[in-house]
């Protein structure tokens, strides 16, 4: 499973974006793919199996989507902002979509792949599959 390394540029980077949000409106550049904020992930591994720790409060069941291809766990959805008669005096959380995708092993069984969202987490099961064991293979030199 590839580890994504923490870039301090990329705060950097993300502050930028957010100051030049009104300008790209107006340029209308507002339609990127880029997701509008990422939720936290743990990753932890048994002998079993690997175990996925996604914080996702707020988000209902049916606004998370999880699936597999090409060997890439994709994972995203969106939590939406409550708009009602009230006034705001402070907003710190992150609303709208999300996106997070990881480069599954090869000893991961696809299609025992196990979702669960609880207490404003989602938990996902990548089973292991029996391993291959490499074969020694002996070649002559000529």
């Amino acid at each position: 499973m590839n580890i994504t390394r923490y870039n301090p540029t990329r705060e950097i980077e993300d502050f930028f974006e957010r100051f030049n949000w009104p300008k790209m409106r107006e340029s209308g550049l507002e339609a990127m793919t880029r997701a509008d904020w990422m939720p936290s992930v743990d990753i932890s591994e048994t002998d079993k199996e690997y175990l996925i720790k996604v914080e996702v409060p707020e988000v209902k069941k049916e606004d998370i989507k999880v699936q597999v291809d090409n060997d890439m766990l994709c994972i995203s959805g969106e939590r939406r902002d409550e708009k009602k008669d009230k006034k705001n005096h402070r907003v710190e959380r992150f609303y709208g979509t999300f996106a997070r995708s990881f480069t599954l092993p090869d000893d991961v069984a696809e299609k025992d792949i196990d979702a669960e969202q609880k207490d404003g987490m989602l938990y996902l099961h990548l089973k292991k599959s029996a391993q291959k064991q490499p074969k020694a293979v002996e070649v002559k030199v000529h």
